[in-house]
């Protein structure tokens, strides 16, 4: 199939007859209009990326020191340390339960916004399936955090706001508003590393030298920025979720 990355090529070369029969077996919808090729550019990605964090994961703990730390692992301390004093800021005591997933999704996303720099790969983060998918996940622990923290009638509360004879009124509004939290967090981060992408690859073409440093920096800093932002909306929306009323 044309339009294939190298590493697509590699995974449906590998997987795509199991592939293929398990999305056989799922409703009509879920079928590959390519199924000599079931597994599109951005899944892929999304696969390699993950490859990626667990590598990282794994090369971080085979090398953990307290007396000689290396490199990595002073990176990786220095995000964690960071992820865990804003959400300490923004969730108050006893956030430090969140801050293993705030930082997998902050990674995540991160990697996927950047490998899109690397020649041959694209940004996962660059399809909407993937940024939709990614705010589902936040969407669907930060309620199950509410519920959790505060039960299904507590947690309900919030959405009736503080007057009781406006609850009929603000109830459904506040669902509304949760819900478009998903479009606005997906959209968001696909459309910035999309345009990025378009916009790069643009200048790429037409000047190959010199001035498309430029925007590979611009990139950069938009790819990091994109996923301090959507940490921090997850962190501020998980704070609302498990805050108790006074």
């Amino acid at each position: 199939m044309e339009g294939q990355l190298w590493f697509t090529e590699l995974l449906n070369r590998a997987f795509a007859k199991p592939v293929n029969a398990i999305l056989q077996a799922l409703p009509p919808v879920f079928h590959p209009d390519h199924p000599e090729a079931p597994i599109p550019n951005h899944v892929a990605m999304e696969i390699l990326v993950i490859a990626i964090l667990i590598f990282i994961f794994v090369l971080i703990r085979s090398r953990l020191s307290v007396t000689k730390p290396g490199g990595l692992q002073h990176l990786a301390e220095m995000v964690n340390d960071f992820i865990t004093k804003q959400s300490e800021e923004i969730i108050g005591p006893h956030s430090e339960k969140f801050t293993p997933f705030l930082t997998a999704l902050f990674l995540f996303v991160l990697i996927g916004n950047v490998i899109g720099l690397v020649p041959g790969f694209d940004s996962p983060t660059g399809a909407i399936q993937i940024t939709l998918g990614c705010a589902l996940v936040a969407f669907v622990y930060y309620n199950f955090y509410g519920i959790r923290t505060q039960g299904v009638l507590g947690y309900l509360k919030h959405f009736a706001g503080p007057v009781w004879y406006l609850a009929w009124l603000l109830f459904p509004l506040e669902i509304l508003s949760h819900l478009a939290r998903v479009m606005s967090l997906s959209v968001r981060l696909y459309a910035n590393m999309f345009a990025g992408d378009a916009v790069t690859n643009a200048f790429f073409g037409l000047v190959p030298v010199g001035i498309p440093v430029i925007f590979i920096l611009l990139h950069l800093f938009v790819a990091i920025l994109q996923a301090y932002i959507f940490t921090l909306l997850t962190t501020i929306y998980l704070q609302g979720a498990v805050a108790h009323e006074h």
